[in-house]
């Protein structure tokens, strides 16, 4: 017990803002650390559900509360998925070779690949959730998303074939804790919205075998980069595909 409550800790500690007791960086402390990084999706789910009161209350508009739904995950994130979005998104538009790539996912510096692929995951992102109403289901939808983009992209780290077998990566053997939670995260989202449920779960499998391809053909292997930029890819796909599918419901049937 001891052992997955320091790994929840050090889930927070290195992927969110959020304050936490300082844990030992040892290799028993982390067996559990990806299996706890849904656990910071449900925090910030909790923050989008207080957003959505907050800003009813207060009489918000579509427009500020959409801002609220976009920048809380990435503020409370400490924007570390949206990091790897961008280091993978200058990789792949290097169009190098996989060991070129892997040096730029390195590289500290920020491209102009990079500045242009969020700059357009924010504007997409930001539309979208201009698209979501202000009441309690929606907020929950998109609050279930954090953790099953978290869910999925910690299952990549875990169950694809890495491009070195050192780093955190090689520690963590534990998919089927991340199964459990994909298939929580899936019963959620049909329970609140069977269509967006549905459309959900089908583009989360797409982008894990999609990211399976990508990662062995462009980069030789799964990296923590990767994991950020699956993360961040497909809480918007799902968004997407959950506005989508909400109107398509509500003009067929």
């Amino acid at each position: 017990m001891k052992d997955v409550l320091r790994s929840a800790a050090m889930a927070f500690l290195m992927f969110s803002v959020i304050p936490m007791p300082r844990v030992e960086w040892k290799k028993e402390n982390m067996r559990y650390m990806l299996c706890c990084l849904p656990l910071v999706g449900a925090v910030i789910a909790g923050a989008l559900y207080v957003w959505m009161l907050l800003s009813r209350e207060l009489g918000f508009g579509r427009v500020l509360y959409a801002a609220g739904l976009t920048l809380l995950p990435v503020l409370l994130s400490g924007g570390i998925h949206l990091d790897g979005f961008c280091d993978t998104a200058d990789a792949l538009s290097s169009h190098a070779a996989p060991e070129r790539k892997r040096e730029i996912l390195k590289d500290s510096h920020t491209g102009a690949f990079a500045i242009l692929y969020a700059a357009g995951w924010f504007t997409a992102y930001f539309a979208l959730c201009t698209e979501i109403e202000l009441c309690g289901r929606a907020a929950l939808f998109l609050g279930v998303l954090q953790v099953f983009s978290r869910a999925l992209g910690a299952l990549a780290s875990v169950a694809l074939p890495g491009s070195g077998q050192t780093g955190l990566l090689a520690a963590f053997r534990d998919a089927w804790l991340l199964g459990i939670w994909l298939a929580a995260c899936t019963a959620g989202l049909c329970a609140l919205s069977l269509p967006g449920g549905i459309a959900a779960a089908l583009i989360a499998a797409g982008c894990f075998f999609g990211l399976r391809r990508m990662a062995a053909r462009e980069f030789g292997g799964m990296s923590g980069d990767l994991a950020g930029y699956i993360i961040t890819l497909s809480q918007l796909l799902m968004l997407l595909g959950y506005v989508f599918a909400e109107r398509m419901a509500e003009v067929w049937f």
